[in-house]
Parts: structure tokens; C-alpha cells; sequence
């Protein structure tokens, strides 16, 4: 299994609801590529089933979606949570609430 379905896996194991982070999931599978995490989900072939949206940064804030870091996407990408429950205040999540940890 190469790296990017190593965390598509773990992606999909992230409950509805909740979010996780680049670095929690680069920390599980035992590296420090936060980064590279963010490229396999940049290239996400099966979302929503792999559900990408509900990775965000370890400072809580939105990053990322469909390769774009500002705009439409990202825009797409908080409605996608706010649907789930996740409470936004500012672009911004707070992680003691709603962070999932493997």
C-alpha cells in the first residue's frame, strides 16, 4: 500500500462530525511529512467517499480544498462541515471540541 492510500485510509476512518489534521494523521503513520498528506489529499480521486474535507490544520484553521487554499473551494469545504455540525467561528475550528485522534 503506498503512502497516499495509507492516508485516504486512515481519511475515511474520521467520524462525521469530527476533523482531524495534516499532523495527526502524518503522526500516525509515523512521519513528519504534513505536507505530503496535504498533496494525497489534494489528489483525492473518491471524494466524498474518501472525505478530505474534514482535514484541516493544527491551528484549527481551513485550509486547503480541491488545491486551492482561498475562494470557491474553500467556501465548499466549510458548508461541507457546517452540514456535518462542525461549529466554524472565524474560519476557524476548535479542536478541543471537535478533534478526532487516532
Amino acid at each position: 500500500m503506498n503512502f497516499n492510500q495509507k492516508v485516504y485510509n486512515l481519511c475515511k476512518k474520521i467520524p462525521k462530525g469530527r476533523v482531524s489534521t495534516y499532523k495527526e494523521i502524518a503522526n500516525k503513520l509515523k512521519t513528519k511529512a504534513y505536507r505530503a498528506v496535504g498533496q494525497a489529499l489534494r489528489n483525492n480521486p473518491n471524494a466524498p467517499i474518501i472525505p478530505c474535507h474534514r482535514v484541516i490544520s493544527s491551528s484549527g484553521n481551513i485550509y486547503g480544498f480541491k488545491g486551492k487554499l482561498k475562494g470557491t473551494p474553500i467556501k465548499q469545504k466549510i458548508e461541507l462541515l457546517k452540514k456535518e455540525g462542525i461549529q466554524i467561528n472565524n474560519n476557524k475550528i476548535e479542536l478541543t471540541k471537535f478533534l478526532h485522534k487516532f
